[in-house]
Protein backbone atom coordinates (compact mmCIF):
# COMPACT_ATOMS: atom_id res chain seq x y z
CA UNK A 1 0.00 0.00 0.00
CA UNK A 2 1.00 3.33 -0.88
CA UNK A 3 -0.08 5.26 1.82
CA UNK A 4 -0.07 2.70 4.74
CA UNK A 5 0.45 4.48 8.18
CA UNK A 6 -0.07 8.32 6.60
CA UNK A 7 -2.08 11.02 8.18
CA UNK A 8 -4.66 12.31 5.39
CA UNK A 9 -6.96 15.01 5.97
CA UNK A 10 -9.63 15.77 2.64
CA UNK A 11 -11.67 18.56 2.97
CA UNK A 12 -15.22 19.37 0.80
CA UNK A 13 -16.32 15.31 1.59
CA UNK A 14 -19.53 14.38 -1.08
CA UNK A 15 -21.28 12.24 -3.40
CA UNK A 16 -18.52 13.35 -6.25
CA UNK A 17 -14.56 13.28 -5.96
CA UNK A 18 -14.49 13.93 -2.42
CA UNK A 19 -15.78 11.06 -1.69
CA UNK A 20 -13.97 8.88 -4.00
CA UNK A 21 -10.79 10.75 -3.13
CA UNK A 22 -11.31 9.92 0.23
CA UNK A 23 -11.99 6.07 -0.60
CA UNK A 24 -8.83 5.93 -3.01
CA UNK A 25 -6.58 6.98 0.21
CA UNK A 26 -8.22 4.83 2.02
CA UNK A 27 -8.07 1.42 -0.09
CA UNK A 28 -3.82 2.78 -0.15
CA UNK A 29 -4.06 1.86 3.55
CA UNK A 30 -4.15 6.29 4.74
CA UNK A 31 -5.54 7.10 8.06
CA UNK A 32 -8.24 9.73 7.43
CA UNK A 33 -9.57 12.75 8.70
CA UNK A 34 -12.96 14.27 6.85
CA UNK A 35 -14.59 17.48 6.82
CA UNK A 36 -17.44 19.02 5.40
CA UNK A 37 -20.70 21.22 6.73
CA UNK A 38 -23.54 17.91 6.24
CA UNK A 39 -22.52 15.60 9.25
CA UNK A 40 -25.03 13.08 7.50
CA UNK A 41 -22.97 12.48 4.37
CA UNK A 42 -19.69 12.63 6.41
CA UNK A 43 -20.94 9.53 8.66
CA UNK A 44 -21.74 8.04 5.08
CA UNK A 45 -18.63 8.23 3.58
CA UNK A 46 -16.72 6.84 7.11
CA UNK A 47 -18.94 4.00 7.29
CA UNK A 48 -17.55 3.29 3.52
CA UNK A 49 -14.40 4.25 4.34
CA UNK A 50 -14.29 1.86 7.69
CA UNK A 51 -15.59 -1.31 5.51
CA UNK A 52 -12.65 -0.50 3.71
CA UNK A 53 -10.81 -1.60 6.88
CA UNK A 54 -9.59 1.95 7.18
CA UNK A 55 -9.36 4.24 10.27
CA UNK A 56 -11.31 7.04 9.84
CA UNK A 57 -12.15 10.54 12.31
CA UNK A 58 -14.98 12.72 10.72
CA UNK A 59 -15.17 16.63 12.14
CA UNK A 60 -17.62 18.62 10.57
CA UNK A 61 -16.24 21.77 8.74
CA UNK A 62 -17.28 25.05 7.39
CA UNK A 63 -13.70 26.30 5.55
CA UNK A 64 -14.67 29.74 5.22
CA UNK A 65 -13.96 29.82 9.52
CA UNK A 66 -10.49 29.90 10.89
CA UNK A 67 -12.11 27.92 14.38
CA UNK A 68 -13.27 25.28 12.25
CA UNK A 69 -10.36 25.08 9.97
CA UNK A 70 -8.35 24.63 13.00
CA UNK A 71 -11.03 21.89 14.99
CA UNK A 72 -10.29 19.81 11.42
CA UNK A 73 -6.28 19.95 11.96
CA UNK A 74 -6.37 19.14 15.33
CA UNK A 75 -8.71 16.41 15.23
CA UNK A 76 -6.40 14.76 12.56
CA UNK A 77 -3.36 15.69 14.58
CA UNK A 78 -5.22 14.10 18.02
CA UNK A 79 -6.19 10.88 16.14
CA UNK A 80 -3.14 10.06 14.35
CA UNK A 81 0.04 12.00 15.37
CA UNK A 82 1.30 13.34 12.45
CA UNK A 83 -0.72 15.39 9.28
CA UNK A 84 1.37 13.85 6.09
CA UNK A 85 -1.46 15.27 3.58
CA UNK A 86 -3.91 17.84 3.52
CA UNK A 87 -6.50 17.65 0.62
CA UNK A 88 -8.52 20.74 -0.33
CA UNK A 89 -11.53 19.51 -2.26
CA UNK A 90 -14.14 21.80 -0.92
CA UNK A 91 -14.71 24.76 -3.43
CA UNK A 92 -18.15 26.75 -4.62
CA UNK A 93 -19.56 27.02 -8.20
CA UNK A 94 -20.61 30.39 -8.37
CA UNK A 95 -23.71 31.65 -9.95
CA UNK A 96 -23.70 30.80 -13.58
CA UNK A 97 -24.40 34.70 -15.02
CA UNK A 98 -23.26 36.20 -18.05
CA UNK A 99 -20.62 38.76 -17.45
CA UNK A 100 -22.10 42.30 -18.17
CA UNK A 101 -24.84 41.43 -16.12
CA UNK A 102 -23.47 39.66 -13.16
CA UNK A 103 -23.41 41.48 -9.43
CA UNK A 104 -19.96 41.14 -8.13
CA UNK A 105 -21.59 39.97 -4.88
CA UNK A 106 -21.78 36.67 -6.29
CA UNK A 107 -18.49 36.30 -6.90
CA UNK A 108 -17.68 36.68 -3.14
CA UNK A 109 -18.37 32.96 -2.61
CA UNK A 110 -16.34 31.22 -4.70
CA UNK A 111 -13.40 33.25 -3.66
CA UNK A 112 -13.99 33.07 0.17
CA UNK A 113 -14.34 28.99 -0.16
CA UNK A 114 -12.89 28.18 -3.29
CA UNK A 115 -9.42 30.48 -2.41
CA UNK A 116 -9.74 31.37 1.04
CA UNK A 117 -10.86 28.37 2.39
CA UNK A 118 -8.27 26.20 1.44
CA UNK A 119 -5.36 28.64 2.08
CA UNK A 120 -7.09 28.98 4.88
CA UNK A 121 -7.07 25.24 5.59
CA UNK A 122 -3.59 24.82 4.70
CA UNK A 123 -2.36 27.48 7.01
CA UNK A 124 -3.80 26.01 10.06
CA UNK A 125 -2.00 22.69 8.79
CA UNK A 126 1.66 24.20 8.23
CA UNK A 127 2.69 23.86 11.55
CA UNK A 128 1.85 20.67 12.21
CA UNK A 129 3.58 19.70 8.77
CA UNK A 130 6.92 21.54 9.50
CA UNK A 131 7.36 20.28 12.72
CA UNK A 132 7.34 16.92 10.67
CA UNK A 133 9.68 18.22 7.88
CA UNK A 134 7.61 17.09 5.86
CA UNK A 135 4.18 16.90 4.21
CA UNK A 136 1.99 17.26 0.64
CA UNK A 137 -0.55 19.55 0.25
CA UNK A 138 -2.65 18.68 -2.88
CA UNK A 139 -5.86 21.60 -4.53
CA UNK A 140 -8.30 20.17 -6.49
CA UNK A 141 -8.53 22.72 -9.10
CA UNK A 142 -10.82 22.78 -12.47
CA UNK A 143 -10.26 22.94 -16.19
CA UNK A 144 -12.61 26.08 -15.92
CA UNK A 145 -9.06 28.03 -15.42
CA UNK A 146 -7.60 27.20 -18.42
CA UNK A 147 -10.85 26.99 -20.96
CA UNK A 148 -13.19 29.63 -19.33
CA UNK A 149 -17.21 28.44 -20.58
CA UNK A 150 -19.10 31.08 -20.71
CA UNK A 151 -22.00 32.51 -17.40
CA UNK A 152 -18.56 31.30 -15.50
CA UNK A 153 -16.81 34.15 -14.88
CA UNK A 154 -16.54 34.23 -11.31
CA UNK A 155 -15.69 29.80 -10.63
CA UNK A 156 -13.29 30.63 -13.55
CA UNK A 157 -11.46 33.40 -11.90
CA UNK A 158 -11.36 31.45 -8.39
CA UNK A 159 -9.60 28.76 -9.85
CA UNK A 160 -7.23 30.49 -11.78
CA UNK A 161 -6.38 32.71 -8.29
CA UNK A 162 -5.99 28.67 -6.37
CA UNK A 163 -3.33 28.42 -8.73
CA UNK A 164 -1.64 31.44 -7.89
CA UNK A 165 -1.85 30.62 -4.67
CA UNK A 166 -0.90 27.34 -4.88
CA UNK A 167 2.86 28.18 -6.45
CA UNK A 168 3.30 30.72 -4.14
CA UNK A 169 2.67 28.41 -1.01
CA UNK A 170 5.00 25.66 -2.91
CA UNK A 171 7.74 28.49 -2.90
CA UNK A 172 7.89 29.40 0.53
CA UNK A 173 7.42 26.14 2.58
CA UNK A 174 9.26 24.00 0.18
CA UNK A 175 12.18 24.33 2.45
CA UNK A 176 10.53 22.59 4.80
CA UNK A 177 10.26 19.49 2.34
CA UNK A 178 6.21 20.54 2.17
CA UNK A 179 5.09 19.82 -1.46
CA UNK A 180 2.34 21.82 -3.03
CA UNK A 181 0.56 20.58 -5.91
CA UNK A 182 -2.72 20.75 -7.97
CA UNK A 183 -5.20 18.17 -9.99
CA UNK A 184 -6.91 19.92 -12.74
CA UNK A 185 -10.05 17.79 -13.28
CA UNK A 186 -12.49 18.60 -16.73
CA UNK A 187 -15.45 17.66 -16.54
CA UNK A 188 -16.45 14.32 -13.71
CA UNK A 189 -19.04 11.94 -14.92
CA UNK A 190 -21.10 11.43 -11.98
CA UNK A 191 -24.77 12.32 -11.25
CA UNK A 192 -24.20 15.72 -11.28
CA UNK A 193 -22.92 16.12 -14.81
CA UNK A 194 -25.86 13.26 -15.76
CA UNK A 195 -28.29 16.04 -14.72
CA UNK A 196 -27.16 19.15 -16.20
CA UNK A 197 -26.44 16.92 -19.38
CA UNK A 198 -30.69 15.80 -19.08
CA UNK A 199 -30.74 19.68 -19.10
CA UNK A 200 -28.89 20.46 -21.76
CA UNK A 201 -30.83 17.63 -23.91
CA UNK A 202 -34.04 18.71 -23.16
CA UNK A 203 -33.06 21.89 -24.15
CA UNK A 204 -31.86 21.12 -27.90
CA UNK A 205 -34.16 18.35 -28.20
CA UNK A 206 -31.97 15.25 -28.49
CA UNK A 207 -30.84 12.59 -26.04
CA UNK A 208 -28.54 12.68 -23.10
CA UNK A 209 -26.52 9.97 -25.14
CA UNK A 210 -26.21 12.55 -27.62
CA UNK A 211 -24.81 15.62 -25.65
CA UNK A 212 -22.28 12.75 -23.80
CA UNK A 213 -21.13 12.04 -27.05
CA UNK A 214 -20.69 15.41 -27.57
CA UNK A 215 -18.59 16.09 -25.17
CA UNK A 216 -16.83 12.86 -25.09
CA UNK A 217 -15.96 13.68 -29.00
CA UNK A 218 -13.86 16.72 -27.97
CA UNK A 219 -11.50 14.45 -25.02
CA UNK A 220 -8.37 12.46 -26.80
CA UNK A 221 -9.61 9.41 -24.85
CA UNK A 222 -12.83 9.44 -26.27
CA UNK A 223 -14.72 9.24 -22.54
CA UNK A 224 -15.20 11.43 -19.79
CA UNK A 225 -13.28 10.07 -16.54
CA UNK A 226 -15.33 9.38 -13.36
CA UNK A 227 -14.67 10.43 -10.23
CA UNK A 228 -13.15 7.45 -8.59
CA UNK A 229 -10.69 7.44 -12.34
CA UNK A 230 -9.63 10.87 -11.41
CA UNK A 231 -8.83 10.15 -7.21
CA UNK A 232 -5.87 8.38 -8.71
CA UNK A 233 -4.49 11.60 -9.41
CA UNK A 234 -4.96 12.87 -5.71
CA UNK A 235 -3.13 9.28 -4.52
CA UNK A 236 0.63 9.85 -6.45
CA UNK A 237 0.13 13.04 -5.14
CA UNK A 238 -0.11 11.97 -1.44
CA UNK A 239 2.70 9.15 -2.12
CA UNK A 240 6.45 8.94 -1.66
CA UNK A 241 5.95 8.43 -5.90
CA UNK A 242 5.94 12.70 -6.08
CA UNK A 243 8.71 13.06 -3.68
CA UNK A 244 9.89 15.45 -5.82
CA UNK A 245 7.55 17.55 -7.22
CA UNK A 246 5.97 20.64 -6.27
CA UNK A 247 4.52 23.64 -7.97
CA UNK A 248 2.92 21.26 -10.71
CA UNK A 249 -0.64 20.91 -11.92
CA UNK A 250 -1.43 17.81 -13.43
CA UNK A 251 -4.34 18.05 -16.23
CA UNK A 252 -6.90 14.99 -15.62
CA UNK A 253 -9.50 15.39 -18.35
CA UNK A 254 -9.02 12.71 -20.72
CA UNK A 255 -7.30 14.93 -23.04
CA UNK A 256 -9.82 17.40 -23.22
CA UNK A 257 -7.38 20.19 -22.95
CA UNK A 258 -3.42 19.93 -23.14
CA UNK A 259 -1.22 22.53 -20.85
Amino acid sequence: MLLRGKSVIVSGIGPGLGKEAALALAREGADLTIGARTESTLEEVAEEIRGLGAKVTVQRTDITKDEDCLKLVECAHAAYGRIDTLVNNAFHPGTYRPFEKDDFENWKAPFEVTVLGSMRLSQASIPVMKAQQSGSIIMVNSMVMRHVLPTMGGYAASKAALLAGTHALAREVGGYGIRVNTVVPGYIWGPSLEIYFKMQAKAKSVTPQDIYDEVASNLALGKIPTSAEIAGSIVFFASDLSIPITGASLDVNGGQVFH
